[in-house]
């Protein structure tokens, strides 16, 4: 599946393969042959784990170059008072009588927790590309969706403490 990704996405995965290969791969095998050393590896419980912490450093490093192979790079074309990408919306959900807020992130940054909401999730297709006012109608399934009633659009632009999820 090609990952969608930002600008800024594929920038800071870049940052962490480069800190993986340059700084941690580095102190990971000083680990590894530091516990060696120590003789007889039958019982060497440091020695495995750092082999462990090589493996799933090695393993993290290539899922992150095979993510960045296989990205699309996506912008967000949409006018200031339109939900788009790296934005939040206050939406009004009749169904439950309440407002909440999301931010609209690409799916590698969605955390339905921390209410952001990946571009490729049912609300967050639905919202895209609307204004304030709206009345957006968001199916969940075959048989069921629900309305909500766009309340505010803010531009965000500090994306930076986010992270990129590990799958």
């Amino acid at each position: 599946m090609k990952e969608k990704l930002t600008r800024k996405d594929v920038e800071k995965i870049q940052a962490e393969i480069d800190h993986r290969k340059l700084v941690l791969r580095p102190q990971i095998l000083d680990a590894v042959r530091e516990a060696r050393a120590q003789g007889d590896l039958s019982e060497n419980f440091e020695y495995y784990a750092a082999r462990r912490e090589n493996g799933t450093n090695n393993s993290r490093i290539r899922y992150l170059e095979r993510m960045l192979k296989n990205a699309v790079i996506v912008e967000d074309h949409t006018s200031s008072d339109e939900v788009g990408l790296n934005k939040s919306v206050t939406v009004y959900i009749e169904e439950d009588d309440e407002c909440e807020t999301y931010r609209i992130v690409t799916s590698i940054r969605g955390n339905s927790m921390k209410n952001l909401i990946s571009i490729e999730s049912p609300l967050g297709k639905a919202l895209l590309r609307h204004r304030v006012g709206d009345t957006v109608t968001v199916p969940v399934n075959d048989t069921y969706s629900y309305d909500v009633v766009i309340r505010e659009i803010t531009d965000d632009q500090g994306e930076d403490g986010d992270s990129i999820r590990a799958f």
